[in-house]
């Protein structure tokens, strides 16, 4: 998720108040604080598939997150800004060039869309109320799951992740529009009836994704723009965390991450059009960016890779609308890049 211009939030405020956050990198940096090695470096052009949204009057403004596959292969996208009455979460068959309205109601800001691996609902964080809800995959019967204090603080839910049983790790973007490090990382176990804070102090947490093997968590941290590493110990907690990469995006700051079935990290760029591409061992492989031509596009804030396949769909916003784009992912998708 990212972070809105003020009028955007001052418009939003009388719905639910939103901060949103982006992503920027020009020279990354490993944990050691040398430079990533660049030699490597390609530009991958995206190529547009379609315009799914406008600029809404109500709010101001579009914005496009959460793209996540479900079984049947279509895509599903939530609109962050999306008023009420408008498609909030939508559905898109990329073969055809074909959306439609999937959910809507007259509360939610959602920053992002997941499928769960335990139930097989889609999952959305609700930024605005600080809440978790659930769909039927196919839009029906809406659930919170989630509500209320963590730990004495309600949260600020950006971006989830499942693990293999389930549960959701969930980034708290908390002090995002003070730029006080109160963010945080939440576990919440997969009935909903226990929450716990894994991580705390943190600058804005933005993305969140296992790694390949679900040995540790990747997570974005947008008022340093950096992304930090935090190791598991196997029984719900953290066994370690460290600062992996560090994003160098000047106006641009780290938004949601992807992992493909390499362990690539895809970094998307709030502020920028574009995402980069790092491997575990934080050397930036690629920048994948739309063409100059697109005008009026200004954020890229998401990326699913179809599962099995190395086709990857990226969610672009700007005054010129709400756009997917397509390109040839460096390795095949899994769980970790499909959504959140």
């Amino acid at each position: 998720m990212r972070r809105l211009p003020v009028r955007s939030l001052a418009v939003l405020a009388a719905v639910g108040t939103l901060t949103l956050t982006g992503c920027g990198t020009e020279t990354a940096r490993t944990s050691g604080g040398a430079p990533a090695a660049a030699a490597s470096d390609r530009t991958i052009r995206a190529h547009q598939v379609m315009r799914l949204t406008k600029v809404h009057e109500e709010t101001g403004m579009t914005l496009l997150e959460g793209p996540a596959f479900d079984e049947s292969g279509d895509l599903l996208v939530v609109d962050v800004t999306a008023p009420a009455g408008k498609p909030k979460v939508i559905r898109v068959d990329v073969r055809k060039r074909t959306a439609q309205a999937v959910h809507t109601d007259g509360r939610g800001a959602y920053t992002s869309a997941q499928f769960s691996p335990h139930d097989g609902r889609l999952y959305l964080t609700d930024y605005a109320h600080g809440e978790v809800v659930s769909l039927a995959p196919d839009g029906s019967d809406p659930r919170t799951f989630f509500s209320g204090d963590v730990d004495g603080a309600r949260m600020n839910p950006d971006d989830i992740a499942f693990d293999e049983e389930g549960n959701l790790y969930v980034s708290d973007s908390r002090g995002l529009s003070t730029g006080d490090a109160h963010g945080r990382v939440v576990r919440i176990e997969r009935d909903g009836e226990k929450a716990t804070v894994l991580a705390e102090g943190l600058a804005a947490t933005n993305g969140i994704s296992f790694d390949a093997d679900y040995a540790g968590l990747w997570i974005s941290e947008l008022t340093q723009n950096r992304i930090s590493y935090l190791r598991l110990d196997g029984k719900g907690g953290v066994a370690s965390r460290h600062t992996a990469v560090r994003v160098d995006g000047g106006i641009a700051q780290t938004d949601s991450i992807a992992v493909d079935a390499d362990g690539n990290l895809y970094q998307a760029l709030h502020g920028r059009a574009a995402m980069v591409v790092y491997d575990k061992h934080g050397e930036r492989l690629a920048t994948v960016e739309v063409p100059a031509r697109a005008k009026g596009l200004e954020s890229a804030t998401n990326v699913a890779i179809t599962p099995g396949g190395t086709k990857a769909y990226m969610t672009v916003s700007g005054p010129a609308g709400g756009y997917l784009y397509t390109f040839d992912a460096l390795a095949k998708g899994v769980r970790q890049s499909n959504g959140g």
